[in-house]
């Protein structure tokens, strides 16, 4: 059967389920766009690129399937790098797919070329420049199966127009052989043992939860572990709602703006059991003071991780969920009371605080949207103050409901990244929550929003400039504040000119009526909400210093 390249790569698409893509058209990726037309593929046109591959991005972090975008060459595919590198910082299951120029114009400075395999090199796990088009159907089911596997991340497709625009032979791609790519999955079975002797010696032990319990869906197996040994557990900030936010034995985030409680467990635990982190050096402060007492048990799919920032004395490569099973099979329960004690002392004296004067205050505005929506909203943030008091003041209790820009810390992640799990999850109460500078980086895809008919609500913390970098300046530059006032558009009216609902909030008072009008719509709303302009997240380690000592 002959199709063409394009028809080849859709119909390669639909074999690995792939019922969505968000993407923007171009000259080089005319073939593929002509081919979409008579496509059963549902594809969401956002308004730039960069916007595409959050929006991808946030489809595959909500729903645990890999998402797709797809641009034309040069500035298309170069529009898509921002997205590529934060799924890779964040281990998200992407495929990227890009219009190329021709192969007879490789080379050649042609018009709108750009060497995006050699761009991505370093921010994909493979990239495939699709030259014989008889591997075509070969290549999109291994780059499914690369971005899925193992740590999962971002591959890329780059498909010149001469390859999507002609007709070949098509026969469906058979077994996949790939010699040398075998991701590890069981835990090795002597450190498993090794690791449960030395749980069972500990009398102070923490549980350290990332991003890869909810990429492995080891929620169940992390609380079992947790219940058994009642060990307390702190999380990333990718590893929010890996386990119950509200759960007794929860201490909430770890590190820069973690809570004081878990700093201090962290700091006086004797064995600390990593599972799927990768110990960030906003988690960690001064590396030769953190956790000095501990014994290091790290449990991580992929093997780079183990040791490259701390020293690890039980390295158990493997699937997250796997190895808790392994583990679990082993472990015996138990822990004394007195650990417990402290860590109870220590979540009294030391509770997430705020200053309530009579301002409206961001945290009682996210406080306030995990009320009204029971806590079962999927949020999704900006990068700023914003993000670290959502972090703090919405209590996640299950995973793939926190959906943020960790590693790669991007600006404007948010509202393309909140419209992918719109897609994703048309069901449920979607909200970004933002800062007034985070959001007009990619502002535009509220017309997405608003031409999707996706009721994405935008809650803007709005304090007129660039907050967490006035934060720093106020408390590390002397107050020299360079660079970060704000002159904002009017957030009300420019919803309302994309189609969308604005409303303006300025007393604490108005902030669940407009939340509920909000949350009733059908439409994408985006509230501004002018808060108190001085509000610093606290407590804040120092950068480099030790997480024991904190700001606040």
């Amino acid at each position: 059967m002959k199709l063409s390249g394009a028809e080849i790569l859709l119909k390669s698409l639909q074999a690995e389920g792939v019922d969505t893509i968000f993407g923007y058209p171009g000259g080089q990726a005319l073939p593929i766009y002509d081919a979409l037309y008579d496509s059963d593929i549902r594809h969401i046109l956002t308004r730039h690129e960069q916007g595409a591959a959050h929006a991808a991005d946030g489809y595959a972090r909500a729903t645990g399937r890999p998402g797709v975008c797809l641009a034309t060459s040069g500035p298309g595919a170069t529009n898509l790098v921002t997205g590529i590198a934060n799924a890779y910082m964040d281990s998200v299951p992407m495929v990227a797919i890009t219009g190329q120029v021709s192969r007879a114009l490789l080379g050649r400075d042609s018009f709108q070329e750009a060497d995006i395999i050699g761009i991505t090199l370093p921010i994909t796990k493979h990239s495939y420049l699709v030259e014989d088009p008889s591997e075509l159907a070969r290549v999109v089911k291994e780059a499914f199966h690369v971005a899925t596997t193992g740590r999962p991340g971002p591959v890329l497709i780059d498909m010149p127009k001469d390859v999507s625009s002609g007709m070949f032979d098509y026969e469906a791609s058979g077994e996949l052989q790939l010699p040398g790519y075998s991701p590890v999955k069981d835990g090795e079975p002597g450190r498993v043992l090794e690791a449960a002797r030395a749980i069972a010696a500990s009398k102070r032990p923490v549980i350290y939860a990332g991003g890869g319990v909810v990429i492995s869906g080891a929620h169940q197996e992390l609380l079992q572990l947790a219940e058994l040994l009642m060990a307390p557990v702190c999380n990333t900030l990718l590893g929010m709602g890996s386990f119950p936010g509200n759960h007794p034995l929860s201490l909430g985030m770890l590190g820069m703006h973690g809570t004081k409680y878990a700093n201090f467990a962290v700091c006086e635990c004797d064995l600390l059991i990593a599972v799927g982190a990768r110990f960030d050096d906003r988690v960690t402060g001064k590396l030769e003071t953190f956790a000095p007492e501990a014994k290091v048990i790290h449990i991580d799919i992929d093997p780079a991780e183990i040791g490259k920032n701390v020293r690890v004395d039980i390295p158990i490569v493997g699937d997250v969920k796997r190895v808790l099973s392994q583990l679990l099979e082993v472990l015996q329960p138990g822990l004394g009371e007195a650990w417990r004690d402290r860590i109870q002392t220590w979540k009294k004296e030391y509770p997430l605080s705020y200053c309530d004067n009579g301002r409206l205050k961001p945290q009682a505005i996210i406080k306030e949207i995990y009320n009204l929506t029971g806590g079962a909203a999927r949020v999704t943030t900006e990068v700023g103050q914003h993000q670290m008091w959502t972090a703090q003041y919405y209590t996640f209790t299950k995973p793939r409901s926190f959906i943020t820009s960790g590693g790669l810390g991007t600006m404007g992640f948010g509202l393309p990244a909140a419209i992918g799990v719109q897609v994703g999850c048309p069901d449920e109460v979607v909200f970004d929550i933002a800062g007034d500078g985070s959001i007009q980086m990619n502002i535009q895809e509220l017309c997405t929003a608003v031409n999707y008919e996706l009721p994405v609500n935008v809650a803007i913390l709005d304090n007129g400039v660039l907050g967490m970098v006035r934060q720093w300046q106020e408390l590390f530059y002397n107050r020299r504040y360079s660079q970060t006032e704000l002159s904002n558009p009017d957030f009300v009216k420019l919803a309302e000119a994309y189609g969308a609902e604005g409303i303006r909030v300025t007393k604490p008072a108005e902030v669940a009526p407009a939340l509920e009008q909000a949350i009733r719509s059908s439409r994408p709303v985006m509230i501004d909400f002018v808060v108190d302009r001085e509000e610093n997240v606290l407590p804040m380690v120092p950068p480099g210093g030790s997480i024991g000592k904190m700001l606040g």
